[in-house]
Order: structure tokens, then C-alpha cells, then sequence
């Protein structure tokens, strides 16, 4: 059924089938009686069964009131030509058999017409869906595009603040740039989310591909959290190149994560990095690890190695994005 709306629309537009409409239906008549003649041959009269797929075909390429007049016309073939020479003692079972060959040709065209007007109401409400589609992302593009200018406004009025300040500057700055790459990223996906993967990239590809391994399936972040987690990667990749796996020549970091039910893993590894002896007081980026997945019902644990830091982040997902998605 599902091709019936396109068998129509060829059947009307291309050039490989000339007939089409009543010309198309008179064809299937003949075809269907001339078929009728070589059965009788073998069997005995088909009478009016060779006559609905006419009917059919007909109401396909021509519509319902050719499939009416094929119908009609098909009804007064089997009952007017006899080919098996029964004679006029078969007349009374033509006319008992002309009743339900009219009712399934009737339904047939009914069928036919009710789907081909679905298929009108479809491609309606498709069109009309485009149309607000497109207008959401028309919408969704210039928000983007005033975002991004307000981002970069921010950027350039702290710098002015900062400029004498060039140690709080030195923190800040680098912190701006990641949620502008991680706003980049979300919208180049229709805010429908972030790879982790292309996540961890922008952060960790400055310090070089072969300084660490990213090791999980693909899996894409909601928006608020892909900004989280941003922000969390790079505070971590900020200690790794200032006293972990990135200062050191040997240094390797590992990043895994897995999904279970709705509840993501990730495990942050450092090793071949520089011991740790000394652990200073909570800054900023260790009160950042510490609580922002409280909004997502997780948590982190950090542990400093003698190879290098270790943190465990735990959060979850929700259901419904894995359905959006």
C-alpha cells in the first residue's frame, strides 16, 4: 500500500506509460478479458475474478471514478461473454456471482481512495512541519549567532577589567574560551547535544594526540551537561599540563567512559607523570570537580597517585535523551 501513492503519480507524470487515465483502464479490460479467454482454455470461465486487479490498477492510475466505470464495465463483460459455452443455463450464476464481485470492487476502490488521501493529509502536515522546522532553526541560528556576540563581549570587557591584572586574567581567560568551544560544538549538531568524544578532543588536542587515549563508545551529552563537563575537562587538563601526565615527557593520560542503564562513568588516569608530594588548598577547579554534577545526580572522586591523578565522575543521564537522540 505504501507504493500505491507513488505508482499513481509515475503512472501520470512519465513518459515509459503514454496511457493513463481511461486509456490505462481500457487496457487493463482487455488485458483481463484476454486472459479470461486463454483460462477458459485450460479450466472453466474466471468470469469477474480477473476483473479486480483492473479495478485496482485502474482506481490507482486514474482514480475513483474511472475506477467506478471499470468496475461497471468489467461487471457487463463477465456477465455478457461466455467463453466456456455454458450458454443461457449459466446466466442466473453470472448474476449471482456479478453481487460480490461489485461489493470487493467497491472496496477495493475505497481502499485505495482513502489511502491516497492519507498520503495527501501526510505530505500536508510534512510541508507544514518543514515549514516550522525551518523557522525553528531560523530562530535557533540568530539566538546562536546574538549568544556568541555576548560571549565575545564579556571576553573583551573582562580583558579591559583584567588588564592590570594579568594573573586573574591568565585564569579566566582560558576558562571563557572553552565554554565558546563547547557552545561551537553544541550548535553545529542543532543543540541536540555533544559527542564526549569531539568534548575531550577540544580540550585535550592542544597537548598533543599521542599524550593520551580516549576509550568509550560514541555517546552524546545534553547541552547543560556537555557545558559541565567542559568546564570540568578542562580545569583537569589545565593540572595535567601545569603538574600531571602533560608535564612530564613520559607522561600518558587515559580517558574512559561507559554508559549503564542511564548513569554515565568516566574515568580521568593519569600515569607516568610527575610524583605528587604535595597537595595545595581547594582552588576553584577543585571545588568545580567536587559539585557540579550534583545538578545531574552525580558525583566525583579525586585521587592523587603517585603516578598522577585519578578521578572518578559519575552522573546521570536521562532516559528520554537517549529516544531523542
Amino acid at each position: 500500500m505504501k507504493s500505491i501513492d507513488e505508482i499513481r503519480r509515475r503512472a501520470r507524470s512519465s513518459s515509459v506509460i503514454p496511457l493513463t487515465g481511461a486509456g490505462f483502464a481500457v487496457t487493463c479490460l482487455v488485458l483481463a478479458t484476454g486472459l479470461r479467454w486463454a483460462v477458459a482454455f485450460l479450466h472453466t470461465d474466471a468470469l469477474f475474478m480477473l476483473y479486480l486487479p483492473a479495478v485496482f490498477c485502474a482506481t490507482i492510475t486514474g482514480g475513483l471514478w474511472i475506477g467506478v466505470a471499470t468496475a461497471v464495465i468489467g461487471g457487463m463483460l463477465g456477465v455478457g461473454i461466455d467463453f466456456s459455452g455454458a450458454g443461457a443455463g449459466a446466466d442466473a450464476t453470472r448474476l449471482v456471482l456479478l453481487g460480490p464481485y461489485l461489493a470487493i470492487s467497491a472496496l477495493t476502490m475505497w481502499g485505495v481512495e482513502h489511502w491516497h488521501g492519507e498520503q495527501i493529509e501526510r505530505r500536508r502536515v510534512l510541508k507544514r512541519l518543514g515549514e516550522e522546522e525551518a523557522h525553528r532553526k531560523l530562530l535557533v541560528a540568530e539566538l546562536q549567532h546574538r549568544l556568541k556576540n555576548k560571549l565575545s563581549t564579556v571576553h573583551a570587557v573582562m580583558h579591559q577589567v583584567l588588564h592590570n591584572e594579568p594573573q586573574i586574567w591568565a585564569r579566566v581567560d582560558p576558562r571563557l574560551r572553552s565554554l565558546a568551544t563547547t557552545d561551537d560544538l553544541i550548535s553545529k549538531i542543532d543543540n541536540a547535544g555533544c559527542d564526549i568524544r569531539d568534548l575531550l578532543m577540544a580540550e585535550l588536542g592542544p597537548y598533543g594526540h599521542v599524550r593520551f587515549i580516549l576509550d568509550g563508545d560514541r555517546l552524546f551529552l545534553p547541552a547543560k551537561l556537555a557545558v559541565t563537563m567542559s568546564l570540568m575537562f578542562h580545569e583537569l587538563a589545565t593540572n595535567a599540563s601545569k603538574y600531571g601526565a602533560f608535564s612530564a615527557p613520559r607522561g600518558l593520560l587515559r580517558v574512559s567512559w561507559t554508559v549503564s542503564r542511564d548513569r554515565l562513568t568516566l574515568t580521568w588516569d593519569e600515569t607516568e607523570g610527575p610524583t605528587i608530594t604535595h597537595v595545595s588548598l581547594p582552588g576553584f577547579g577543585s571545588k568545580l570537580l567536587k559539585s557540579a554534577l550534583s545538578a545531574f545526580d552525580g558525583k566525583s572522586e579525586i585521587s592523587y597517585l603517585k603516578s598522577g591523578v585519578h578521578c572518578i565522575m559519575q552522573c546521570r543521564i536521562p532516559a528520554a535523551w537517549f529516544y531523542a537522540i
